[in-house]
């Protein structure tokens, strides 16, 4: 790999929290028992089943988790941003993979063998540590998207979905907050386990009521304050 090259991966895996307490030259150590390889957009990663071999990180691009149904719905649970890992849980118990992964758009990711990294974790037990703790967030992540699928409208439910985007991507403007993440209606839908048919009806009346604009798959909340109370709409009682 050219030095180049290296020192720019050193540095994007350095920001993730993981990894953050180490030196160049244990991130090193990392990036010498890894691979790397390239995908296209939307295709597969890894498929829920597959042999959990290894961890992944995302060097460029993205990667949505997600279940998909025999029906071919598809539930996502998250998008994976450069610098951030994923398929941590096979890696540290070498089971089959929970989810199915893909590229949301052109990815690069960094690929660590579980027969090389278990070794490097038994040195290192803050990385386990912190393992754990983005095992947790995940598990949250999940839990909020069934408690709001039992008892939230669509309203509530997407605006909730994107401020997370927004968390994650947005960028403050003139215009409002931009999120800088292109997502077909489609994939916003599998975020919170909607119609694509759903999601352009309500991206739809909010564009009209001046709450979004949206140009080429990007979405801008005009009116972020007003967005949240979107958001912290009651649940609904039966």
């Amino acid at each position: 790999m050219p030095q180049k090259g290296w020192a720019a991966k050193r540095g994007l895996i350095a920001k993730n929290f993981l990894f953050k307490s180490l030196s160049d030259a244990e991130i090193d150590k990392v990036l010498a028992l890894a691979q790397v390889r390239r995908y296209e957009p939307r295709s597969v990663v890894f498929r829920r089943g597959d042999e959990g071999s290894g961890m992944m990180a995302v060097l460029s691009g993205h990667v949505k988790l997600c279940a998909v149904a025999p029906s071919g719905k598809e539930l996502a649970f998250s998008i994976i941003k450069p610098g951030e890992i994923f398929g941590e849980i096979a890696l540290l118990d070498g089971q089959q993979r929970l989810v199915d992964a893909s590229a949301v758009d052109d990815c690069e990711i960094l690929i660590v063998a579980r027969r090389d990294f278990i070794p490097f974790l038994q040195g290192h037990p803050e990385i386990c540590i912190r393992m754990m703790t983005a095992l947790c967030a995940r598990l949250r992540r999940v839990s909020q998207l069934t408690e709001d699928s039992l008892f939230l409208g669509l309203s509530p439910r997407l605006a909730r979905s994107l401020l997370q985007l927004v968390d994650r991507y947005g960028h403050a403007g003139p215009d409002g907050v931009r999120i800088d993440l292109r997502l077909s209606q489609r994939e916003l839908g599998s975020l919170i386990g909607m119609s694509r048919e759903s999601i352009n009806k309500q991206l739809g009346t909010w564009r009209r009521e001046g709450l979004i604009a949206v140009d080429k798959k990007i979405i801008t909340i005009r009116d972020i304050e007003r967005f949240r109370r979107v958001a912290d709409q009651a649940p609904i009682v039966n």
